[in-house]
């Protein structure tokens, strides 16, 4: 061949021929393109005919399979030239089977990825070359393998393998930078990762802390709340610990011991005027309520805390999407709402968690009633519950739930009916 042909692998599959993509050619012929997907994936033997035909035809039927098979490879073989002469001899017959051959010309981003893997083993110093060798293996990897393609077990296997090449090489790479205090290119590293793996808890706390030491602060309070929204509303789960307790060394860094007290005044000072709640992240939540059990057990003050949950009537989990929404619309209420010394956070998917200072046990149930019609108000007729239980931060005094705090002020209030007036 005289052109210059590279097949990409990663992201799904591209053809293309002197860089020009060649794949509405060969995507006619499914079945083609999986024997061709199949064999360069396994690309150092030969794959014997009878595996191919489980491959291609596991729930057909063919009373010919083996001609079933050198017809589709013959015409296979003929869509290939059409995109580039002499292409279609990459899939050559072989000891009862077939095989790639990598032709002149001719790149595939997954060998290339697999050869700087192993140049990259063993290594202990980032000189020019092997930065250079592992911005270029993280550059082939543009997405897991065949993404786009039908996830069959085979294409699951090899991606799962290949993820975790990418993950190895990623870690070590980002080592190499830390140990250089290149924060700028751990940062550039971390994004570009995270789009083939949003999750990675590493990824996330490295980017954190490579902005918190640029002095981006901002960028990493934003980074912290992207991650915090992406594990509720997709895994409906808190993100990691390690996650939420990086959350204070955020808003703590910048300090310094310069500051005098105007300017320290100035900026623990919130923006604007202050309305409503105070709504926070769960790690700073916890550390108001270790301070409030300090100031319990030191002034005798009271504090309640609440929990408020929102479920479906029928008992079914809520949509993800449809649940985020209700609680986006809940905490503006609770904002709304509560007073300015109150404190919440978003505890899980589907709970909230309030301190309610310099109340008791009768108007804390009150103020989560008033929460409560408030909520039915904007979402009527929606099939949802909201429920909720209260109680001292004292551990000494048991908490009480809606249901038992409606008997007791119903009690109360026969108690007072009922007693007799004294006669003068």
């Amino acid at each position: 061949m005289d052109k210059e042909v590279r097949i990409c692998m990663f992201g799904g599959f591209n053809l293309y021929i002197d860089k020009d993509c060649k794949n509405a050619g060969i995507l006619k012929s499914k079945k083609g393109m999986s024997l061709l997907q199949y064999i360069i994936l396994r690309h150092d033997s030969s794959v014997p005919n009878y595996r191919l035909i489980e491959l291609l035809w596991s729930n057909e039927e063919s009373s010919n399979p083996e001609n079933a098979l050198k017809t589709l490879v013959s015409r296979f073989r003929a869509l290939l030239n059409q995109c580039c002469e002499g292409l279609g001899s990459c899939i050559e017959a072989s000891r009862g089977g077939y095989r790639f051959v990598l032709l002149p010309g001719m790149t595939v981003d997954v060998f290339e990825f697999e050869e700087i893997c192993h140049k990259l083993q063993n290594t202990h110093e980032l000189t020019p070359e092997i930065r250079t060798l592992y911005q270029r293996a993280l550059s082939l990897y543009a997405g897991d393998l065949l993404s786009t393609a039908e996830q069959d077990e085979w294409v699951v296997s090899a991606s799962v393998g290949l993820h975790s090449k990418y993950m190895k090489l990623v870690y070590e790479y980002l080592d190499f930078l830390k140990a250089a205090e290149e924060y700028n290119e751990i940062i550039q590293t971390c994004r570009f990762a995270l789009e083939n793996d949003a999750f990675d808890e590493r990824l996330h706390l490295e980017l954190m802390n490579a902005l918190v030491k640029t002095n981006r602060n901002n960028e990493a309070l934003m980074q912290y709340k992207h991650v915090t929204n992406l594990h509720f509303r997709y895994l409906g789960v808190k993100p990691p610990e390690g996650i939420q307790q990086f959350y204070k060394q955020i808003i703590q860094a910048g300090s310094s011991l310069e500051m005098n007290l105007d300017s320290m005044r100035e900026e623990l000072q919130e923006y604007g005027e202050i309305q409503g709640a105070f709504e926070c992240e769960y790690a700073v939540f916890r550390e108001i309520y270790n301070l409030q059990m300090r100031n319990l057990e030191r002034f005798g003050t009271n504090m309640y805390l609440a929990m408020i949950m929102v479920t479906s009537m029928d008992g079914e989990p809520i949509d993800p999407l449809r649940l985020d929404d209700i609680m986006k619309g809940l905490a503006g209420i609770l904002k709304e709402r509560l007073r300015k010394g109150d404190t919440f956070c978003h505890f899980s998917p589907s709970q909230f968690a309030l301190l309610l200072p310099t109340v008791t046990d009768e108007t804390s149930h009150m103020v989560i009633e008033r929460i409560k019609r408030y909520f039915y108000q904007r979402y009527p007729n929606s099939n949802v519950m909201f429920s909720y239980r209260v109680g001292p931060l004292n551990p000494a005094q048991r908490p009480t739930s809606e249901a038992e705090s409606a008997a007791n002020r119903k009690k109360r209030s026969t108690d007072t009916k009922s007693k007799p007036h004294s006669i003068k």
